[in-house]
């Protein structure tokens, strides 16, 4: 459908203040990539230590944070390749350490942390216990990962996957694969023999 004038201009407003505020954001980073767009407003915490590749854009209303401490050998915490597109309202957060690989797509209200809250002692409020269950996070290239959906500490999601809206994924999905559901599970994967992808674990 063709854009209307004032649906042209809005979209050219914003893509102009995008440049503004990334270029604005740029030293920030431990690195940025060319064409990279950062949507504003965003919540951020301790971006030195964030990489961002090419060609990347981060819509509005994102929150993204590492968590101070030690790194693994000077490599950033959160690594989001060459065009990645992270969607509206994406909560992302990194202790130890978050990869999201090329030509990943983020719907709206993902969340992603490589930790959890700490909350074993009774008699501490557990905002103020720490966090524990620290494991990296890897998102494999040209996944897509739905609306709402939740990837917790020490998830591997392998390459061209699809994990569906509302699915909270608390265990590694392998290459070409399909997920769904609370805890996801696959239900479907690419037969490379038939070109087609096919159901799994389920009743015919």
């Amino acid at each position: 459908m063709p854009q209307t004038r004032v649906e042209y201009l809005v979209h050219l407003c914003s893509r102009i203040i995008g440049r503004v505020f990334t270029e604005f954001l740029s030293g920030s980073f431990f690195s940025i990539g060319d064409g990279t767009t950062i949507i504003p407003p965003l919540r951020f915490r301790n971006l030195s230590q964030v990489q961002l590749g090419r060609g990347v854009i981060i819509h509005s209303h994102c929150w993204i944070q590492t968590l101070r401490g030690p790194g693994k050998g000077g490599i950033p915490k959160l690594i989001i390749k060459d065009y990645a597109a992270i969607g509206m309202n994406a909560t992302i957060s990194a202790a130890q350490q978050i990869l999201i690989g090329e030509h990943v797509v983020l719907a709206r209200n993902v969340y992603i942390s490589d930790h959890g809250h700490e909350y074993h002692d009774i008699k501490s409020p557990i905002g103020c216990q720490g966090i524990s269950n620290i494991a990296e996070v890897k998102i494999g290239a040209n996944s897509w990962l739905g609306q709402n959906s939740v990837i917790l500490p020490g998830v591997k999601i392998g390459r061209n996957c699809v994990i569906g809206a509302n699915s909270v994924v608390n265990q590694s999905i392998p290459d070409y694969s399909m997920a769904v559901g609370i805890p996801a599970k696959v239900v479907k994967a690419f037969n490379d023999k038939t070109g087609a992808w096919e159901r799994v674990g389920l009743d015919e």
